[in-house]
């Protein structure tokens, strides 16, 4: 089990931990009814808080990161020697939280994405983990929520018996949405993106090559490139530009950000 803190990438603090150690803190939270917020950052994720100061201020304040991408796996090990053998892939660790989740008793709860999608996602866990329980399933409104609308959906949660929520909004709205939840809601909130797609069967994952190699970027823009154009190709450059900056000590990137305005994405 590795858990080795938290390592600065780009001014982004990211978790050297692996998928054991991961799960064993989502549980212990889980079953102390205590907040801890998590995300699965890859490429995108990390250059959304490199390039907004407040995103970032939100990233660094969530209780867990994990390099979710091949390139921020390498990027730890190339700048502190950490030996990180794998990445904690967001989608996969859900499925390890779900497996754990059903066995140990604790309903989850899954917030996003939309009605069609969360149907199918939970007939899929529940077909995969049989006991597992879903206290409720909640989709996205696509807008912004008034400060009543967000302590009603909180208070909705909070009383579905749920014990670990879930929450499918995309990157960078799902980890603004853990950060401002955080003390809503007193379980742990894992913030997976693209795996309440997977875990539908409405979206194909990269074959297992391209994602040892960090080619799963590649395949996701050869499935959504108008939507991810911009994503991939204007921002990998810039992360492995900024990368060699910080190994070379040629640029410092400070962690702190700006403390941020209530956005309350739904």
């Amino acid at each position: 089990m590795v858990d080795k803190g938290k390592y600065n990438l780009l001014g982004v603090l990211i978790n050297a931990i692996d998928y054991e150690a991961a799960v064993n803190r989502v549980l212990t939270a889980a079953h102390h009814c205590q907040p801890l917020t998590l995300s699965a950052l890859a490429v995108h994720g990390v250059m959304t808080g490199v390039l907004d100061a407040e995103q970032r201020y939100r990233l660094n304040h969530l209780d867990i990161v994990v390099p979710d991408g091949q390139p921020v796996r390498w990027a730890l090990n190339i700048l502190y020697r950490l030996g990180i053998s794998e990445r904690v892939y967001g989608p996969t660790l859900m499925l390890r939280i779900c497996e754990r989740a059903s066995l140990e008793g604790l309903p989850i709860y899954l917030y996003g994405s939309r009605p069609q999608v969360l149907q199918q996602l939970c007939n899929n866990l529940q077909r995969r983990f049989p006991h597992l329980i879903i206290a409720g399933a909640r989709p996205s409104q696509f807008r912004r929520l008034t400060a009543e609308e967000q302590q009603a959906i909180a208070a909705h949660i909070r009383t579905s018996s749920a014990a670990i929520t879930f929450v499918g909004l995309g990157c960078p709205r799902q980890e603004v949405w853990a950060y401002e939840h955080r003390d809503l809601l007193s379980m742990p909130i894992i913030a997976v993106g693209a795996a309440f797609d997977f875990h539908a069967g409405l979206l194909p994952q990269a074959p297992p090559m391209l994602q040892r190699l960090g080619l799963e970027w590649a395949f996701r823009l050869w499935q959504e490139p108008r939507r991810l154009w911009r994503r991939y190709l204007l921002l990998n450059p810039l992360y492995v530009s900024l990368l060699f900056a910080q190994l070379a000590q040629l640029q410092r990137f400070d962690p702190t950000g700006h403390a941020p305005k209530p956005i309350r994405y739904g």
